[in-house]
């Protein structure tokens, strides 16, 4: 995984090669590894970005779709980036959770853990 720090070091070169869906795809996995791999996991990660992209465009006409389903139905996308999505992108209330937090929350009864 990835600390914050370097994921704001990261995003700005895989931007500048790429910030559009459109751009992305003329990238090629390799490609989006290698500016990535600073991150770890970028094997899997690259393969994401790269097959989200593609369904953006094929799939939602180059726009982000603002539903849940249609989010976690991406490559490499689950369930608390589909809510970050719908948080930020949407303005849409959620709570993203992580299995950290949803671990705890359940050990603590606060949840059932569904």
């Amino acid at each position: 995984q990835c600390t914050d720090k370097k994921v704001n070091e990261i995003t700005p070169l895989l931007f500048a090669r790429a910030s559009t869906p459109q751009d992305m795809v003329k990238l090629s996995v390799e490609e989006i590894r290698e500016i990535i791999r600073p991150c770890g996991l970028s094997p899997m990660k690259s393969k994401g970005i790269h097959g989200l992209s593609r369904m953006i465009l094929e799939e939602h006409g180059g726009e982000v779709p603002a539903d849940m389903a249609a989010l976690e139905a991406m490559p490499g996308v689950g369930h608390k980036t589909a809510s970050v999505v719908m948080v930020q992108a949407f303005g849409v209330p959620a709570f993203p959770v992580d299995t950290h937090i949803h671990r705890l929350a359940w050990r603590w009864t606060l949840s059932t853990g569904k």
